[in-house]
């Protein structure tokens, strides 16, 4: 099993024929990737191809899902217009927006964490680099990669990985892939102080995920987001869990990239949130290249067995 996508998700591309979307779009086709249908508006009618593939463009969201019944969609739309582009989705009752693009301004954000109050989409991101639930086949080949995640660094297995940083999501699903264990789903939530789906979000599918025997939690400075799921861990979660905080050597008031990603209160700081992992039993990782050693050993401390 996996959380969000599996390998028959359908999905549809905003921004298709731009460079950015286009070059993913290629990507996620040779991965194995559902792709069924674009938008772009103005360009209704036409054809994205790339080998085998030809996948038609619509001018909407809306006639893209009556027309192919596109469940998922990844929104490679330019930051001005992005917000606008996550909303076609929620009006047109899409089940999942990605939204890959960086610097949408924080107010568009809120407009749009607003309007989606009661929707029944489920927003990844924004400024993050999406998700991808690997296949059977070779290389996990056969899977579905929404966003801008290296699909071959992927393996099958049964760890689920959560992380508001890309790099750092692509070292722990690597190193569990060299390590043989592989992954159920991995997800990049994104960096951006006003997001859709949160660290805690996950845990809880994660945890709910019958296949999913160990998670990786991967947070940095910023926000008590890291806190509040680490808590909820303690008090709920069956599974072994580690985790890595980003930024222990960044100086107070130090941004590092992602908006979020700057200290304001007494639970921002990595030494802060290492210290609420500590407290919840998360085997904590010292430096990103323990990642999935520390769940390793935390598994082995739990009697699980994750592959």
């Amino acid at each position: 099993m996996s959380i969000l996508i599996t390998p028959k998700t359908k999905v549809l591309i905003q921004g298709i024929t731009g460079e950015f979307g286009a070059r993913h779009t290629r990507l996620s086709l040779d991965y194995g990737t559902k792709v069924v249908a674009g938008v772009t508006p103005g360009k209704g009618g036409q054809f994205f191809e790339h080998g085998k593939h030809k996948v038609p463009i619509f001018n909407t969201v809306a006639e893209a899902i009556a027309a192919t019944g596109a469940e998922a969609s990844a929104v490679f739309v330019p930051p001005a217009f992005a917000a606008d582009a996550i909303l076609e989705g929620v009006d047109a009752g899409i089940g999942l927006v990605v939204a890959i693009t960086e610097g949408i301004p924080v107010k568009d954000m809120i407009k749009v964490k607003r309007a989606m109050v009661g929707s029944t989409t489920r927003l990844i991101g924004p400024n993050c680099p999406g998700l991808v639930t690997p296949g059977a086949g070779k290389d996990s080949n056969g899977g579905c990669r929404i966003g801008i995640a290296p699909g071959y660094i992927h393996h099958k297995g049964h760890v689920g990985v959560v992380s508001r940083s890309g790099t750092l999501t692509y070292e722990a699903v690597y190193q569990l892939t060299v390590r043989g264990l592989g992954q159920t789903t991995s997800v990049g939530i994104g960096g951006d102080p006003v997001n859709g789906t949160s660290h805690l979000d996950a845990i809880k599918m994660f945890n709910a995920d019958r296949n999913t025997w160990g998670i990786i939690v991967i947070g940095e400075i910023g926000g008590n987001a890291e806190a509040e799921a680490a808590r909820w861990i303690k008090e709920n979660c069956t599974k072994p869990v580690a985790g890595f905080i980003a930024g222990a050597t960044a100086p107070k008031g130090r941004r590092m990239g992602h908006a979020g990603a700057v200290i304001g209160g007494k639970e921002d700081t990595a030494a802060a949130k290492i210290a609420i992992f500590k407290e919840c039993g998360i085997e904590v990782a010292i430096t990103p290249s323990d990642m999935a050693d520390a769940l390793i050993r935390c598994a082995q401390a739990k009697g699980v067995k994750l592959a």
